[in-house]
């Protein structure tokens, strides 16, 4: 059996404030949109669906909505990540330091979407 990632689709209460971080913050490509419902975009060879969570979901809280997950998106990138990290910070946007691994040939920098949705920035060491 031959498999490819077509998409990963992530389950959200505020889909418009997603596809802004998504789309204005990380500078994927919107490519197919329900408004405030479902929203596709474009990463590398695979994309990203964002979905409204059904409200049944949510629980009775009025309180920030922040997902306990255990996925995290990999976004591997040519960028300075340092630069890219000093400009994720002065968007506000939850990011940690940067690191790395013996024998691993990338530099890592995990971050947080509004909802809580873990990301990771990986380039390649130079």
């Amino acid at each position: 059996m031959k498999l490819n990632l077509d998409t990963i689709i992530l389950f959200v209460k505020d889909v418009d404030a997603l596809k802004l971080f998504y789309s204005d913050i990380l500078g994927l490509e919107i490519i197919e949109e329900t408004k405030s419902e479902w929203v596709v975009l474009k990463a590398g060879n695979s994309k990203i669906g964002l979905h409204k969570i059904g409200e049944q979901y949510l629980g009775q809280s009025k309180e920030a909505f922040h997902v306990e997950g255990n996925t995290k998106i990999v976004f591997e990138t040519d960028e300075d990540i340092r630069k890219v990290r000093e400009l994720l910070l002065q968007k506000k946007v939850k990011i940690k330091e940067i690191k790395t691994f013996e024998r691993y040939d990338y530099l890592v920098c995990d971050g947080e979407d509004p909802e809580g949705n873990v990301f990771q920035l990986k380039p390649k060491k130079h």
